[in-house]
């Protein structure tokens, strides 16, 4: 028997290569795994809710923010169309936490974007070049490490001058150095792997192998704990403020306005915890989001 009569007719396409499934990516498991937490996405729409009132503001507040009237002091709640009141100079408490929303969220996300970025940069090379860079580098960490978060930030507004810029300082200042050890140890961890050894045998550059194997593992855990400290800061900044380290008036701040209606707590006590209530609602929704987000960027849990 010939070869010729072993040849059978293959089937239609049988000679074709079929097409893989495409991998599906890390982002967009984070993304499906964020689409069935359904509390993340409450505290998420609760976050875009507050965002785009601040900035909307002067559009959806009803009132001046600054706007001062002696006979409409410290009014209760729904007086003549003051929703939430009134403080102790007459102005509108609804108007000013609307206006005070948007220092709150640059306050919040300001610092922590400017820390991730210079810590998570410090931490990146300490870890990868190791030896007597990562020992300067980590005990530089180590002395901010010295002293609590709380009284840094208090002590650098306060040889400063204080101000909304100086906060913004005091604030990035006290936060890299916790970003930076969280960049150093995952670094530290994927400079060991064996990819890492194999694109430094191919002949790969230093700066080709950060960028292109260590950042893209490194990022995802560098941006989990910075999105939890994005409720700290907030809290942190009000701090500031309330001490008269931060905002000065009378810009609408929600720290600077519990400052100035803590005096009047016994005679409109529902309006004096205003401010209060909205630092509570917004830090909580950025922290519970960052729960949520931790767990839908831990892929291998």
């Amino acid at each position: 028997m010939s070869d010729a009569t072993l040849r059978l007719p293959l089937p239609a396409g049988a000679g074709q290569k079929l097409p893989t499934a495409r991998a599906r990516g890390y982002w967009r498991t984070v993304g499906r795994r964020l689409s069935g937490d359904y509390v993340t996405l409450f505290f998420a729409l609760i976050i875009v809710t507050i965002a785009l009132t601040a900035l909307l503001a002067p559009l959806v507040a009803p009132f001046d923010p600054n706007a001062t009237s002696i006979i409409n002091r410290l009014k209760p709640i729904g007086y003549k169309g003051f929703i939430l009141g009134t403080d102790e100079l007459g102005r509108d408490i609804l108007s000013r936490l609307i206006f005070g929303g948007r220092i709150s969220l640059v306050m919040g996300l300001l610092p922590v974007g400017l820390a991730t970025c210079i810590g998570g940069l410090l931490g990146l090379i300490a870890g990868f070049a190791g030896g007597w860079v990562n020992t300067l580098i980590m005990r530089i960490m180590d002395v901010f490490y010295a002293f609590p978060s709380v009284l840094l930030a208090v002590a650098i507004s306060g040889t400063m001058g204080g101000g909304i810029a100086v906060s913004l300082v005091a604030l990035t200042l006290v936060f890299i150095p916790p970003l930076c050890r969280v960049s150093e140890a995952a670094t530290t961890q994927i400079r060991s792997r064996d990819f890492v050894d194999a694109a430094r045998a191919s002949g790969a550059s230093s700066l080709s192998i950060i960028l292109y194997h260590v950042l893209r593992n490194v990022l995802a855990p560098v941006l989990i704990y910075a999105s939890s400290l994005i409720s700290v800061s907030i809290l942190l900044a009000a701090g500031l403020s309330f001490l008269g380290l931060g905002v000065a008036p009378p810009t609408s701040d929600w720290g600077l306005m519990l400052s100035t209606l803590r005096q009047s707590i016994y005679v409109q006590p529902v309006v004096c915890a205003l401010p209060g209530a909205a630092i509570f609602i917004c830090s909580l929704s950025f922290n519970l989001f960052s729960d949520g987000l931790r767990q839908a960027m831990d892929v291998r849990a």
